[in-house]
Order: C-alpha cells, then structure tokens, then sequence
C-alpha cells in the first residue's frame, strides 16, 4: 500500500511584533498574487499567451531590488505564490475543457488568508514553530505529528492564526474484520447501516440557530465601522465557528468507529452540489455534511487499507432488499413494506443493505 497525506493543525500564539509580521507578510502575498494575475491577464490579451509559473518565479529577484519590501518574505512562500496563481488558471482551463461556463481567477481581497512554506523554512525550536522571518512562535502541540512534514501552511482565521501541516504517511495497520457495511446517510437520522444500527444526527447548526439568529439581528442594528459592531461581528463569527468545530469533530470520530470496526464499506455516492439546489432541504443537507463525512471516510479507509467502495443510489430506496421488487415511496414514507414478499423494516435500512449488495458485486468484480 502506497503512503498518503494527512493534514495537522495547531493554534499559534504570536506576539504582537509577531502578528504584525505575521499580517505584513499575508498582505505582501496577496499583493504578489494580484500583481502575477494581472501579469497573466495582460500578456494574454495583448501576446495571445500567458507566461509560465517558472517564468514568473524567475522575476522574483527583479521584484525585489524594485520593492525591498518583498524580501521580509521567505523565497518560497513567493514561490508558492506563483503556484497558486498558476492552480488557478489550470482549474480555469479544465472547466473550460468541461463545457462550463467559468469565470476568470479573480483578484484577492479580505479572503485571502493563508500563506505556505512548500518545503523549508520552519521548523519546531525547544517546543515552538520557528519560521523564517517570522521567528519562533508559541504553538500548541496537542497531538503529536505523524510521518514526515512535507508544508507548513499559515492560515488566519478572522483573529487567530493556525499551523497546517502536510505529512506524508504509512498505512495504519488494524486488526483484519471480515464485517461488511452499507452505509446510507439521512436527515431524520444521520446514517442507517445495513446491520439495522442508526447513527443519530447531531443538527449542530439547527441547535445553535436561535443564538445566531439573535445574534445576527444585534449585529444589523450596530453602525458601520464602530467597534460596537466589531464586537457584534465576532460573536457571530464565534457561533459559526463552534458549528463547524462540533460537526469535523462529530464526524472524525463517527468514521474512525467505522473504519475500526468493519473491513469492506459500501457508500452512496451522492451528487450534494446539485441536491443543495432545493431550498426546502438545503440548510439540513448542509448541517449534516455528507461530503466531509465521505470525504473522511475514504481517507481513513485508505489509510487503515480498508476496501471502500462508492456507489450509485439509484433506486436503493425504492428496491426490496428481499425480493428486489421495486416501487415509488414518497419521502414521507419511513417504513419499508414490500407487497410482495412482505418483507417490513425502515426505509433508511432497506437502502443500506441494497447499498452493501451492490458494493459486494463490485468489489468481487
């Protein structure tokens, strides 16, 4: 089994001088991505081609003789600068490959948040995250790093700032399970699995509306630009950040359960962007992340060499796990009934174990 990646985050302390340095070297970056893009644009529109990313890599030593600011920035995080920049046209061009509509890369405004050092230039100091030009900044270790470090990203998030790690891993070596799963995820309960257990669904979001919806309603009512609707702003901000918090840590450890207990998982592959389109199920389908919890799921089952298989949910709910007679059930129907062989049990469970029959075949295909 081939190595993976993992990602490992860590909340940073800077001091003040720290922070401003830290702030300085974000807007310089996003400076630098503007300037590559307008560069990129230009000589498309007058040359009929665009110049490369090692071309624009190159100018960088031109750049700082010119603006001596540029040199409080580490090489490589420019670099990685003009990677992203370079990304963005490369996903630009595929869509267009597609048959989309896209839009141009835009230029980058408060939203861009983050900066990467690709391959060096930091490093962990008697127990702090030493990076270059920066210094060395108090981190919070709670969980040791796995594999080696391949990038090490900044990311700031609205006022705190966070360490990202890429590391580069070995398979995760589990007892073998000869336990089979079909999975189906829900609204009403999270997921059903084809043994007939039910995950329940946390709803983080719909427990927290009222408070964010207070709130959002104090926030409207503070005038632009004062710290009162500073203040206002936060506490909005502090809500939808628990949200999110709760659900990544609800579904990690619902997958590592997963993943621990059975050897071959069989999911839905569901197309979340398009289903989102419905306004009347948008915010539950939202707050119950199906993609993270499959995204997850594929990772940990990969790395623990797990046989994960995706498949597609037509007619899963409206087939009889007994017999296969199919029939229509309206979403309001939670029973399974089959008027045929008589077979009873819930809806969500009858698609399960119709999700794991058809992984079966596949895999033993």
């Amino acid at each position: 089994m081939s190595d993976c990646r993992l990602a490992y985050r860590y909340r940073l302390y800077p001091t003040k001088a720290q922070e401003t340095l830290l702030k300085e070297t974000l807007e310089t970056c996003r400076l630098v991505y503007n300037s590559l893009l307008n560069w990129r644009k230009h000589d498309y529109e007058v040359l009929g081609k665009s110049p490369s990313k090692f071309a624009q890599q190159a100018a960088f030593p031109k750049w700082k003789k010119e603006h001596p600011e540029l040199c409080n920035v580490y090489s490589q995080v420019l670099q990685n600068v003009a990677a992203r920049v370079d990304l963005a046209f490369d996903a630009f061009f595929r869509r267009v490959r597609s048959g989309e509509t896209p839009g141009l890369p835009r230029r980058k405004g408060e939203g861009y948040d983050s900066f990467t050092y690709p391959q060096s230039g930091f490093g962990f100091q008697q127990g702090r995250l030493r990076l270059s030009r920066i210094g060395d900044v108090a981190v919070r270790l709670h969980r040791p790093i796995d594999g080696t470090i391949k990038a090490c990203t900044i990311r700031r998030v609205r006022h705190k700032w966070y360490a990202c790690f890429s590391c580069e891993v070995g398979p995760e070596l589990l007892p073998a399970s000869e336990e089979q799963v079909g999975i189906d995820v829900g609204l009403k309960t999270f997921a059903a699995l084809s043994n007939g257990e039910m995950i329940e669904n946390p709803r983080f979001f719909r427990k927290d509306e009222r408070a964010l919806a207070k709130a959002q309603r104090k926030l409207s009512k503070q005038k632009r630009g004062s710290r009162e609707r500073r203040k206002a702003k936060q506490v909005v901000s502090r809500i939808h950040e628990r949200v999110r918090h709760r659900r990544h840590d609800f579904v990690h450890q619902t997958v590592r359960r997963i993943v621990n207990r059975f050897g071959v998982i069989v999911v839905e592959k569901l197309n979340v962007k398009g289903m989102v389109q419905n306004h009347c199920l948008a915010k539950s389908i939202s707050d119950a992340s199906w993609s993270m919890f499959r995204n997850v799921l594929s990772q940990k089952a990969e790395r623990a060499a797990r046989v994960y298989a995706e498949i597609n949910p037509a007619y899963t709910s409206m087939t009889c796990s007994g017999c296969g007679h199919i029939a229509k059930k309206p979403l309001s129907q939670r029973q399974h009934d089959c008027p045929m062989c008589g077979l009873s049990l819930d809806r969500d469970t009858n698609a399960a174990i119709n999700i794991l029959s058809v992984g079966q075949y596949r895999v033993a295909a």
